[in-house]
């Protein structure tokens, strides 16, 4: 297949890196030129500019779109819907919010382009190495994409067709509001075994968890890595960043009644982490490091509360 890439960051030149591997053909797109210019090493093809990179794509076009969410995704999306033609695909792989891409889908079907909201999992790791996808939207758009979903995720069943629009992007963020509190747990755990009178081996014993225990998972290994790592936290700083996408769930559930304590609990901790000495906050962000490429702050650069 070849396919368009709009965003060559983090996530989408990971994902243009392991489409290559699998012999597509990715054209892409990036404001900043030069990380089209590195990836051209690797045997992508650099646009311009969007309507270079549709003029580069053969009918029916798909076009991957991996930009913040917001104003970056709608102008992108609003650029495409007067460049694309009838039949193309475009995709939003990013974390939009699922009443957007609803309405995104309502505008691009009536120019005939079929849109899918796409949820992609498996933070950086898993965009160069396997990621998770769950798709809504135009199930004949899914159709034609799902060989390339397929070459991209971790394994046959990483790529599932959720449903209507929104609904892909919906079943995400609350995969990241379920994310928030299992590192909240994690973060919580290693306080108190930092804080205890017992000399412990943390990184052996966080590589112990993960053969057979009950709490076996990449975030436990992520959390021994990182003490292996970053052995002395003093000079981290406790600031924990927040992309924002789990507080529209939240939202959303106390709209529609729905207790989720865990999910508020492990959000309200993210923001008193922020003035904080706290191991679990320096867990919490250097967890949110490992999977997806988060900043971990020194202390020197310790924000005040706003």
């Amino acid at each position: 297949m070849k396919l368009g890439i709009v965003g060559l960051g983090r996530m989408g030149g990971n994902l243009a890196r392991a489409a290559l591997e699998h012999g597509h053909e990715v054209v892409g797109y990036d404001p900043a030129a030069s990380a089209a210019r590195e990836l051209a090493g690797e045997g992508l093809e650099p646009a311009g500019s969007l309507p270079d990179l549709i003029d580069k794509l053969p009918s029916p076009r798909v076009v991957l779109i991996y930009v913040p969410h917001g104003d970056p995704t709608e102008r992108v999306c609003e650029q495409l819907r007067g460049l694309a033609s009838a039949g193309d695909v475009v995709v939003d792989g990013g974390n939009s919010h699922w009443e957007d891409s609803r309405r995104r889908h309502g505008e691009l079907t009536k120019v005939g382009i079929r849109f899918l909201d796409l949820g992609t999992s498996g933070g950086l790791w898993g965009a160069r190495h396997g990621a998770c996808f769950m798709a809504g939207g135009d199930s004949e758009g899914y159709a034609l994409i799902e060989p390339l979903l397929r070459d991209l995720a971790f394994d046959e069943r990483a790529t599932l067709y959720v449903g209507p629009p929104g609904s892909g992007h919906f079943v995400k963020l609350v995969h990241n509001a379920i994310e928030f509190g299992m590192v909240q747990s994690i973060a919580e755990g290693a306080e108190l075994m930092i804080r205890s009178d017992f000399e412990l081996d943390l990184p052996a014993l966080f590589e112990n968890w993960n053969h057979g225990s009950v709490i076996r998972s990449w975030l436990v290994e992520l959390m021994g890595d990182a003490l292996r790592e970053k052995p002395d936290w003093s000079a981290l700083s406790t600031y924990v960043e927040d992309t924002g996408e789990v507080k529209w769930v939240l939202s959303w559930a106390l709209e529609h009644d729905i207790p989720s304590p865990v999910v508020s609990d492990s959000q309200q901790a993210l923001m008193t982490y922020r003035d904080l000495d706290s191991p679990a906050a320096k867990a919490v962000a250097l967890l949110r490091h490992g999977f997806g490429g988060h900043p971990v702050h020194e202390r020197a650069e310790q924000r005040p509360r706003s």
